[in-house]
């Protein structure tokens, strides 16, 4: 373990932030947990430290502007410091290209990418001090999009040159800057969607369920602890050199060099 070491984990009420939040737990002596789900975050809270971290939760809607301050105020007011800021949350609406309104454009965007950009901003100087790292959740849907999900690839997209720009000033600052481009994993949100998507398209669930890695070309979904490993290793002392990269893992479904 990194003695006297915090890490932000955002997102970390479900799905792959939990897992990271909870394979954090084993490096850094501090996790803080940054949700809306205030009650998921408290059993996330306990599972951290029964894994023999500190922890704070810290209940915040980062689509909102005022969260971020509220978030790093927080976070340096107990622990002094932060180390490493994986910007894991934020969902956005797979709706057609031509369906999709303004408003749930903006609404998927302020969470995952403003509030990202905003957090990070906003721990910046933290994380100058400490010679820090920062990781932005991206995704597959970037490198191959479609209409049916638009929103999600340009917003992918857009988070994968964000961090680009952020780690062009973090050489000169000191802080490490990557993206991951995850592929897909079967998390609570996934299973959610496809509850939905199945019956409008005359399919059971375990139909629905089988048809994406087949489509894929990929022989199954990833686990949120696969994910959260290479977000352990990113923010490790070991991947310290690898700065201003986007890191693919999808299970081959995008095939690229």
């Amino acid at each position: 373990m990194m003695k006297n070491s915090v890490a932000v984990v955002t997102g970390a009420s479900q799905g792959i932030g939990r897992s990271t939040a909870l394979r954090l737990a084993r490096d850094f002596s501090a996790v803080v947990l940054v949700a809306r789900n205030a009650e998921a975050l408290e059993e996330v809270e306990a599972s951290v430290k029964n894994a023999g971290a500190e922890a704070l939760s810290i209940p915040a809607d980062l689509s909102q502007v005022e969260a971020s301050e509220l978030v790093v105020k927080s976070t340096l007011e107990r622990f002094g410091r932060i180390d490493a800021l994986l910007n894991i949350a934020g969902a956005v609406p797979q709706i057609d290209l031509f369906e999709m309104t303004d408003q749930q454009w903006n609404a998927g965007m302020e969470l995952k990418l403003h509030g990202a950009r905003r957090l990070t901003i906003c721990a910046w100087d933290a994380l100058k001090q400490a010679k820090g790292s920062v990781v932005f959740m991206s995704g597959s849907a970037a490198l191959d999009p479609k209409p049916g999900f638009a929103a999600v690839a340009a917003t992918n997209a857009a988070i994968i040159a964000l961090a680009k720009a952020f780690a062009e000033q973090g050489i000169k600052d000191g802080v490490q800057v990557n993206s991951i481009v995850p592929g897909a994993v079967m998390t609570g949100r996934r299973r959610s969607f496809l509850e939905k998507w199945a019956p409008a398209h005359n399919m059971t669930v375990e139909e629905a369920t089988k048809k994406f890695p087949e489509d894929a070309g990929i022989s199954r979904y990833g686990e949120p602890e696969e994910i959260a490993e290479l977000l352990g290793f990113m923010v490790s002392p070991a991947a310290r050199w690898m700065t201003g990269t986007s890191v693919r893992m999808d299970g081959g479904e995008v095939k690229g060099i």
